[in-house]
């Protein structure tokens, strides 16, 4: 088997069931499959599942390209859409959550947390910002975009920062577990500051070569 079938037909499928586990854990709860049970405060439970899922499929989806340059295995990149779709979807369910559950659907109240409660805000603007990737996602928009395309999602890592800053903010007595989140988005995105610094220093180490050997020049 060759390797684009691999990722086809062996590693795509596996990552899909990979990341639709929560939602059939949080399903299984619900509904008290195998012993499954959502615990004292349910709702509470799926909104924060819901979040936790979306925040980590997200740091995954900015993980693929440091692992694929790092492993030398540019197919990895194959994997990045999967996920950055499954943490739309958790970011939208954790949002569907609040408002069914936990609002009952009353939009002066969601209005008002929107507005009026910092970590609400920060984590809707997130949720705003998702819709035009997770729309543009296709092939067909990445060839109708073209260099737009790249720049629109760029909005990821502001994305990612707003989605820590909302768990941070969220979280009202241990901060650890946010903090551990944020070492690792910060990780992921110095590593990108270091690859274009270091891409600009050898560029302008080519073009200076370049101009130092061209004819005319001593």
């Amino acid at each position: 088997m060759r390797v684009e079938q691999r990722y086809r037909y062996v590693w795509k499928p596996l990552v899909f069931i990979a990341a639709l586990l929560p939602a059939l854990s949080m399903l299984a709860g619900v509904f008290g499959i195998a012993g499954q049970r959502l615990g004292a405060d349910p709702v509470e439970e799926l909104l924060l599942t819901c979040g936790k899922t979306a925040l980590n499929l997200l740091l995954l989806t900015l993980a693929v390209t440091p692992l694929a340059r790092i492993a030398h295995r540019p197919q990895l990149i194959r994997l990045r859409r999967m996920l950055g779709l499954f943490a739309f979807a958790y970011a939208a369910l954790h949002f569907a959550v609040y408002l069914a559950l936990d609002r009952a659907f009353d939009a002066s109240m969601v209005v008002e947390d929107i507005t009026r409660r910092p970590y609400i805000t920060i984590g809707f603007t997130a949720l705003l910002l998702l819709l035009p990737l997770a729309a543009t996602s296709t092939q067909r928009m990445m060839r109708r975009l073209g260099r737009r395309w790249q720049h629109l999602h760029r909005l990821v890592y502001l994305i990612a920062i707003l989605g820590v800053w909302h768990y941070y903010w969220q979280v009202k007595r241990d901060v650890t577990e946010p903090l551990v989140y944020a070492g690792i988005l910060a990780v992921l995105l110095g590593w990108r500051v270091w690859q274009r610094r270091g891409a600009r220093v050898r560029a302008a180490a080519t073009s200076t070569y370049g101009s130092a050997t061209a004819p005319g020049r001593t």
